[in-house]
């Protein structure tokens, strides 16, 4: 049987974007590893995964947002369905990062990977309730058909990897999934596990 995180690696790699697992010790030299320079990012939303080590600049300037080759950032869920990330739109650098540099590294964590497009809006609705936040849902890299062919970086990354941190709690812990919420939110919320419903 296809696990969660099975069918999440296969529709990313669908969509065209890399997947790499690694586990939380390892990080940062899976992130390094996948990095062309030079490299900017925002802070993970999560705290019990680190990039301390990698060199990557933080809070860039704009100047440096333009140069940069790769940016990196931290996905609040993984949708196994349809192999989307969800990325926060913050007034900070999240979303410039994800989509100036042609190549985007984004960190998701195993236990926030959801089944469906109907759980991840059911994990998200606190935050868009309470704080009037906004979204970002990246299946792959940019890619368009405007004048005809299907380019790729147009509007967005040329490439798209994908890094899995494994943890030790399952796939199926909601609980987890709600810290990594309260992490972009600022507030506490009470997670209900809830059956895997059809998404769109």
């Amino acid at each position: 049987m296809t696990t969660r995180l099975e069918t999440f690696e296969d529709a990313v790699k669908r969509s065209t974007a890399s997947t790499v697992r690694t586990t939380p010790a390892e990080v940062s030299r899976t992130v390094s590893d996948l990095l062309t320079g030079p490299a900017v990012g925002a802070a993970l939303p999560f705290d019990d995964v680190s990039l301390e080590d990698v060199p990557v600049t933080f809070d860039p300037t704009r100047e440096q947002l333009l140069e940069a080759a790769t940016g990196v950032t931290g996905a609040t869920l993984g949708i196994a369905a349809y192999g989307t990330v969800v990325l926060r739109s913050t007034a900070g650098v999240d979303e410039l990062a994800a989509l100036f540099p042609e190549r985007h590294v984004v960190v998701v964590r195993e236990r926030d990977v959801v089944d469906d497009m109907a759980t991840a809006f059911d994990e998200l609705a606190p935050i868009f309730e309470d704080e009037a936040a906004d979204a970002i849902l990246a299946t792959g890299p940019s890619a368009t058909a405007d004048m005809g062919a299907l380019v790729h970086g147009v509007h967005g990354p040329r490439e798209v990897h994908v890094v899995i941190v494994e943890t030790d709690a399952p796939a199926d812990d909601e609980t987890a999934v709600g810290e990594a919420n309260d992490a972009v939110s600022e507030t506490t919320t009470d997670d209900e596990a809830t059956e895997p419903e059809e998404g769109d």
